[in-house]
């Protein structure tokens, strides 16, 4: 196995997504003067939700994907990946937060999203059974 570096930087990119999206829940917040909940506002449940719908999603896509670069696959598969999964999340985070309804962002974003997953889940499990066969 080797140290999932590529995967570290999709990580680091994603991390400053969460960043901006608990800024924006931060600064609705203050704008609100809500401390707790939504407290009815549109645009901090709208903030609120980009950032937990980034937060249910986006920890377990970047585990998978360390561990298909820590099982060695090539690097194209951990950037294409990786790729798709930060798309996702942007045009995710985009979708939630410009509007309450379904869009093009969100369905996007979740669909990109469980794409990574599955694929990713999918090489994980075919080289743990390569290691079980051996």
């Amino acid at each position: 196995m080797t140290f999932p570096l590529t995967t570290a930087i999709y990580a680091a990119v994603l991390g400053l997504l969460a960043a901006i999206l608990t800024v924006n829940v931060i600064l609705n917040r203050t704008r609100t003067r809500v401390l707790y909940g939504d407290g009815g506002d549109a645009s901090l449940m709208q903030a609120i939700r980009a950032h937990c719908n980034f937060t249910e999603q986006a920890p377990l896509a970047i585990i998978l994907i360390g561990l298909v670069e820590a099982f060695a696959y090539r690097q194209m598969f951990v950037h294409a990946l990786g790729a798709v999964l930060v798309l996702g999340r942007l045009l995710s985070a985009w979708g939630l937060a410009t509007t309450p309804t379904l869009s093009f962002g969100r369905q996007a974003g979740a669909g990109l999203t469980i794409v990574v997953m599955v694929l990713a889940s999918a090489l994980v499990l075919y080289a743990g059974a390569g290691t079980f066969m051996r």
